[in-house]
């Protein structure tokens, strides 16, 4: 199968954009050549607030990721987040078509088709049927049934929808800054993809990616996605509590919690640190005790309401390799003794790992999501093409031929 050069990832996060373009090789390899980044305040909680602003940031990152590379892919893997995520089960049920009762990829595709006949309303969209487990006469637990026999084809998949208006506006603002959208990927369903071993998502694992707006939790098991939900608080909030708690400028707070935030971190906390003060006003001495509190405050009640999210999935008990933290928050020190002590599980952070190419711009939680974007992009390449969203801004399948997954990414 003929495999294109370039594909490219594109995050559309609170704080930033990145852009992350990798070649594809004949096995369906991706390397990484081109990494771009830049800040953004055209969103909000994971949803466009500012077409301008937005297509700016879009703009300044791929123009630093083609520094790196001649050129970039002209069309991208989109990622997708914020509260109007909602994910449901569903099940489709067909009868094996062939006399010979063999399985063939016709029956796979009619049973997935069978699992997205639901009804949505007309302001949602369907984002993902992702087939969890194949059911083969009564025979549980397949992951893929090609070539096998049997009279009965059942699919238990999870459903991913999104507001319409949302995924338009996420498709109009990335075709505005010149590049074409070969899909929208699920936010937590890509970072998962990024930081997550085969044997985590067998075991069961909840991700937690804490962005600048919103925490993302995505719940694996078995090697397939469970549960995704969102908490509307996230890294942000914890600048904000610095900005009001120690009165200082957003930016100011902001170095603050990156250069010396930190939680159940009891060493040197009587030192002190500079602390600017707002529009000329002469700047202060705080203690570093203070600025532990004030994080630590806030970040334990994001972790809480995570774990209420786990207990209203069902899953927090099946959970046997605990949680995975992501994202920019996740950075600061003591943050995996927090999560292990508020939600009484084990707890990593985690990044992407064993990554062929630009290893060192991407070796960071805040990259989880881009390089998650490269191995869908790939993926979904090797399964049978890219059908891009068409002009009039209709939004299409991922795949043209089987146009969902069938097996796991490991």
């Amino acid at each position: 199968m003929a495999m294109p050069e370039r594909i490219m990832g594109l995050d559309l996060g609170t704080t930033k954009v990145s852009a992350i373009v990798a070649e594809v090789d004949k096995s369906g390899e991706p390397t990484i050549i081109g990494v771009g980044s830049c800040q953004c305040e055209g969103i909000r909680r994971g949803v466009i607030v500012d077409i301008e602003k937005t297509v700016s940031a879009i703009e300044r990152a791929i123009r630093e990721a083609e520094l790196m590379t001649d050129h970039v892919a002209r069309a991208a893997f989109v990622s997708i987040s914020g509260d109007h995520i909602k994910g449901m089960n569903s099940t489709g049920l067909v009868a094996v078509s062939r006399p010979d009762k063999e399985i063939t990829e016709s029956d796979v595709h009619r049973v997935v088709e069978a699992a997205r006949a639901i009804s949505i309303p007309d302001d949602r969209y369907l984002l993902h049927v992702i087939p969890q487990e194949f059911v083969v006469d009564n025979q549980r637990g397949i992951e893929l049934p090609l070539g096998m026999s049997g009279i009965r084809l059942e699919v238990q998949a999870y459903i991913v929808t999104c507001s319409k208006t949302s995924a338009q506006n996420v498709v109009r603002t990335v075709r505005r800054a010149g590049i074409d959208v070969a899909g929208l990927v699920l936010q937590p369903l890509a970072t998962g993809l990024a930081v997550l071993t085969r044997e985590e998502m067998q075991l069961g694992v909840a991700v937690i990616d804490i962005g600048g707006g919103t925490t993302d939790i995505s719940i694996f098991k078995d090697g397939a996605i469970r549960y995704t939900s969102v908490v509307a608080l996230g890294g942000n909030n914890i600048t904000n509590d610095l900005v009001i708690g120690l009165r200082t400028p957003f930016s100011q707070a902001e170095n603050i919690k990156t250069r010396f935030g930190r939680v159940l971190d009891s060493s040197n906390l009587d030192d002190t640190i500079e602390v600017p003060g707002v529009h000329g006003r002469r700047p202060r001495r705080e203690s570093l005790r203070r600025v532990s509190r004030i994080i630590e405050a806030r970040l334990e009640e994001i972790l809480y309401l995570v774990g209420k999210q786990l207990l209203k999935s069902e899953y927090h008990n099946l959970l046997g390799a605990g949680v995975v933290l992501t994202g920019g928050t996740s950075l600061l020190n003591g943050v995996e003794d927090l999560a292990e002590e508020v939600l009484s599980m084990p707890a990593r952070v985690g990044q992407p790992e064993n990554v062929n190419g630009l290893s060192e711009y991407v070796s960071d939680p805040r990259m989880s999501t881009g390089v998650g974007l490269i191995y869908y992009a790939a993926n979904a390449v090797a399964k049978g093409g890219v059908t891009p969203v068409d002009r009039q801004g209709r939004i299409g399948n991922v795949f043209s031929k089987v146009k969902h997954w069938v097996s796991t990414f490991f």
